[in-house]
Formats: structure tokens, C-alpha cells, sequence
């Protein structure tokens, strides 16, 4: 599938929402705190997202949404960012999320432990140093 990555806008928060199940109110404030890229096809159509924000030398990828290959293509936005910076990157992702672990994968970042439970899900941290 071919997708063109592109800055977020305020309009596509109703389909962030979708792709997350989250509330549509919180997908717009996203928009607006955190650096939002959407892989759109041929139709316009929203296949997937990445929101990242930076932090102590580290660019921080908050929300990672798609199949498996739109998710790849969106993590070059991040890793892009880092590289200019001289920054490393990092994703938690759900130990059981082998989508996620396969794009991070596929993107050569490595895993780096552990991460926090969120409600009660174990995440594994990866990381991508410059």
C-alpha cells in the first residue's frame, strides 16, 4: 500500500480516535502537545499515526498506530528528528503486541529491558541510539 506521511491536522483527530478507541477530545489535544505524523493513502484515507515529543536527548514515540508496514514507515518521522539532533529514540510497546515489536524490529531498534505496566500490561522498551 502506498502512503504519503504528512502532518497531523485538528480535522483528523476523529480518526485517530477510531484507530485508538480513545475519545476524540483526547486525539485533538494530542494534535496540538505532541508532533503528530499520519500515513494517508492514494484517497486520503488515515492508515496509521506516530505522535513523538522530545526530552532529554531523547525523542519519546508516545502512540504508535497501523499495520505493520505503515507503522515502519512511521517510524522514519522520529528517527529522522533524532538524527538531526543527535538524539536516541525509544518506544514501549505491549509484550504482547507483535505488530509493534515487529515494526520497531524491523526499524533496528533494540530492545532495552523492560518497561513500566501500564494498567497491568507489561511493555518492553526499545531503544534507537544515534
Amino acid at each position: 500500500m502506498h502512503v504519503e506521511i504528512r502532518d497531523a491536522v485538528e480535522a483528523d483527530a476523529e480518526r485517530l480516535a477510531e484507530l485508538t478507541e480513545s475519545p476524540r477530545d483526547v486525539m485533538r489535544n494530542l494534535v496540538h502537545d505532541r508532533t503528530v505524523r499520519v500515513a494517508a493513502d492514494d484517497d486520503d484515507a488515515i492508515q496509521g499515526f506516530v505522535s513523538f515529543d522530545a526530552r532529554r536527548q531523547t525523542v519519546h514515540v508516545t502512540q504508535l498506530e497501523g499495520p505493520v508496514d505503515v507503522c515502519e514507515r512511521l517510524l522514519e518521522e522520529p528517527l529522522r528528528f533524532a538524527r538531526g539532533e543527535g538524539m536516541a529514540v525509544e518506544l514501549l510497546v505491549a509484550e504482547s503486541d507483535d505488530d509493534r515489536r515487529a515494526a520497531a524490529e524491523a526499524a533496528d531498534f533494540v530492545t532495552d529491558g523492560p518497561g513500566p505496566r501500564f494498567d497491568g500490561t507489561r511493555t518492553v522498551r526499545y531503544r534507537r541510539s544515534p
